[in-house]
């Protein structure tokens, strides 16, 4: 038995979705009562899991206080750790003397930081350098869980995702494809930055083969595509995909970045016009794994979603 917490989420739903069409034994959690999940009511460091574990041999823990832009929080971090990190020390030493044998959290790449230079992504290896509170507390709840794991003789298996995309998505990536769809010229064609994506069949795959196989736990791993595209590209195959061409023009970096400036959004622009890429080599080395999905199915598959839910 699969316990998934983060059911009704993004990465929740394709997850229970896939595990029913594999015909894989799990039990979904939400907060609230819903027909066929099982609700646990608050999620926090005092959540009783007794019940919700019964028979359980694997946890995969997706549920999370995410990164928000503009946190109105008064003490952001405080938040952020009652979440990611109390909650999360409570379930999984709860598991762990249930006798869950392998415990799966979904971590984040910006436990490496926010930032790479073109050409050397981060890798699994890198010391971590999270900036800001949610990553914070994801490294914080990764260090607690790998000394629950040996403590209890738990697997743990730690995923850091980048930014993960597909049908039903939000945030960022739905604004995004929101802009793709209107006929204006983007003025990206000089910008050479390289992004890594995730897109959640690959996400959700890569998490099914971590449910069994041999050699991942006590391990970290980087996910993506395993293709990393420039501002321009995606936008370019995010339009293809919606069966328009998108016009792109050449316009300088340093003019797009001051222009930022000028408009105090320095931090859009870095996320936008800056490069973060992962290097999942070892995740392959050890794993064998490769993306079911290629980008162009992932951005087709998404495209094709939203022009369903018009």
């Amino acid at each position: 038995m699969i316990l998934v917490t983060g059911a009704t989420g993004f990465v929740g739903q394709a997850l229970c979705a896939e595990l029913s069409r594999r015909q894989m034994a799990h039990r979904p959690i939400s907060r609230s009562p819903k027909p066929g999940f099982l609700a646990i009511g608050s999620f926090d460091g005092e959540t009783d899991w007794s019940g919700a574990l019964n028979g359980v041999e694997t946890v995969v823990h997706l549920a999370a206080r995410v990164h928000v832009m503009n946190d109105t929080s008064a003490d952001p971090l405080a938040a952020f750790r009652a979440v990611n990190v109390d909650a999360t020390v409570n379930l999984a030493r709860q598991a762990a003397q249930a006798g869950v044998k392998r415990f799966i959290f979904l971590s984040s790449i910006k436990v490496n930081g926010e930032a790479t230079i073109p050409g050397k992504p981060f890798t699994v290896f890198d010391r971590p350098h999270p900036e800001d509170p949610y990553g914070q507390s994801k490294r914080e709840a990764e260090e607690a869980l790998l000394a629950i794991g040996k403590e209890a003789d738990m697997d743990v298996v730690i995923i850091r995702p980048p930014l993960v995309y597909g049908p039903e998505v939000k945030a960022n990536f739905a604004s995004l494809m929101k802009w793709a769809k209107r006929p204006f010229p983007w003025p990206f064609g000089l910008i050479a930055n390289r992004r890594s994506l995730v897109f959640v069949g690959n996400l959700v795959d890569f998490i099914l083969l971590c449910v069994s196989h041999a050699d991942v736990g006590n391990r970290v791993f980087l996910i993506s595509d395993g293709r990393d595209l420039s501002i321009g590209e995606l936008i370019g195959k995010l339009s293809s995909a919606m069966g328009r061409r998108a016009l792109l023009l050449p316009v300088p970096p340093r003019l797009l970045e001051g222009l930022a400036a000028l408009l105090g959004r320095r931090a859009a622009a870095r996320r936008l016009l800056g490069s973060l890429q992962v290097d999942i080599g070892e995740t392959v080395a050890i794993t064998g794994w490769s993306p079911p999905f290629s980008v162009e199915d992932g951005l087709r598959l998404t495209a094709a979603a939203s022009d369903r839910d018009r």
